[in-house]
């Protein structure tokens, strides 16, 4: 009874996601990804290179979602033309979304190519706060 209450808890919730500052950035990725950390910041850059054509890098902003996940998205103001090759979407979404978008793959990738729990854990809380977004439609269009 008391599992039941927490789903039902969760799912009703709203999740919410938290800018991280300046100052805690450095702490950010070693505290969700532990040794891992450069190697999914690095994914991270290569999915948002293969997607988007115009990506050339740049400043990234990091998330904190209140469900314990985590997220980065690029700090651009216009939207992001992304072109998924492998399954066929095509779209103009705004950064935060494209951002989501590379880091649901890189996080996919990586869970699988190193049977890693922790990673595939922040995929699964990611695509519990990317069902809310205001762009999910486009979000599981593109991970499809």
């Amino acid at each position: 009874m008391n599992e039941t209450v927490t789903q039902k808890t969760v799912i009703e919730g709203k999740i919410t996601a938290t800018a991280v500052a300046e100052s805690e950035r450095i702490r950010c990725l070693p505290k969700h990804f532990g040794a891992r950390m450069m190697i999914v910041e690095h994914t991270i850059y290569h999915f948002m290179s293969q997607f988007v054509e115009s990506y050339r890098g740049g400043l990234w902003e990091f998330y904190e979602l209140s469900n314990g996940g985590f997220y980065m998205a690029p700090k651009i103001d216009s939207p992001v033309e992304l072109g998924i090759p492998t399954n066929g979407f095509e779209a103009k979404v705004s950064a935060d979304a494209a951002g989501i978008i590379v880091c649901l793959f890189a996080l996919s990738h990586l869970s699988f190519k190193y049977e890693d729990e922790r990673i595939a854990e922040h995929y699964h809380l990611l695509f519990d706060y990317a069902c809310q977004h205001p762009e999910s439609s486009d979000i599981c269009g593109a991970i499809d």
